[in-house]
């Protein structure tokens, strides 16, 4: 696999380069990667024009690296024959990683977010009420 180009942006943000490229190596969406990264990085973070990844907070490609791994072990090889030939589908809200090689059908977790901290929005709602 190609390791991950990170650059900073600012002082906050670091943008993830190849990303678009990882995304058609590994034959997965965009968005499903983008939602896996940010859950398990616990931040926030979005795909630009060019299709890199902008997340906030400061990463470097060895924070990433354990990410993409454990990325590819739940969700893009096969658990049978550990071929990465696989597909996502999606049946009746259930995530199936079905391979192509040996045919078998397997049910992977959902991509869930941790914990998100509303602030600044609370006190802003309370004063327009009152």
């Amino acid at each position: 696999m190609v390791p991950p180009q990170m650059a900073r942006v600012g002082t906050k943000k670091t943008l993830f380069v190849n990303f678009a490229t990882i995304c058609r190596l590994l034959n997965r969406e965009q968005t499903h990667l983008t939602a896996y990264i940010l859950s398990e990085l616990g931040t926030q973070g979005s795909v630009d024009a060019n299709g890199a990844l902008l997340i906030r907070g400061r990463y470097q490609s060895k924070h990433m690296e354990p990410v993409l791994r454990n990325y590819c072990r739940n969700y893009v090889l096969c658990g049978t024959c550990q071929s990465s030939e696989t597909d996502l589908c999606k049946d009746s809200r259930l995530l199936f990683l079905h391979c192509r090689r040996c045919g078998s059908r397997i049910t992977v977790k959902n991509v869930t977010s941790g914990f998100q901290a509303v602030t600044g929005r609370r006190a802003a709602i309370r004063a327009k009420t009152q």
